[in-house]
């Protein structure tokens, strides 16, 4: 190849990777997954999200409640605390990751849809079938103490 064909092709290589980073917006990356602990919308449990094999669970780890109260039990009279509640959240196309989550007092399964918005809040959309027929609750990083007995101080 000539010298001239060599910076024809390099001006041909050099304007396709600039065509390229005009596309990809500066600074964009991947979401981060919503891993951590998390505050429930009612204030009343703590959640830890964690990655679990090649998607994302989340385990009830705080409970509201009396000091000396009994933890509450499941549907199947199992101690909430430490019951996984999230399962298989997977990431998707737009940012979000899709999954389930399960009431852990009647056992009801539904599919959820959390992400992360660019305030730092979880939003969790339960559904059944389309996100259209859901609800989303806006969970809250945790920030407190989770006492031993699976309390929040």
């Amino acid at each position: 190849m000539s010298p001239f064909g060599r910076i024809l092709r390099i001006v041909a290589l050099t304007g396709a990777l600039g065509l390229l980073m005009a596309v990809v917006p500066a600074g964009a990356s991947a979401p981060q997954p919503p891993l951590g602990n998390w505050m429930t919308a009612n204030g009343q449990g703590v959640v830890h999200i964690a990655q679990c094999g090649d998607a994302l669970c989340g385990r009830i780890v705080g409970i509201d409640r009396p000091p000396g109260a009994p933890i509450p039990t499941d549907v199947q009279g199992k101690p909430q605390c430490g019951l996984i509640i999230i399962t298989h959240e997977t990431p998707t196309r737009d940012g979000a990751w899709l999954g389930h989550i399960t009431d852990p007092r009647d056992g009801s399964t539904y599919q959820a849809e959390i992400r992360v918005d660019g305030e730092g809040r979880l939003h969790l959309r339960g559904f059944v079938g389309i996100p259209l027929f859901g609800q989303t609750q806006i969970w809250h990083r945790f920030t407190g103490r989770l006492t031993p007995e699976c309390g929040i101080a």
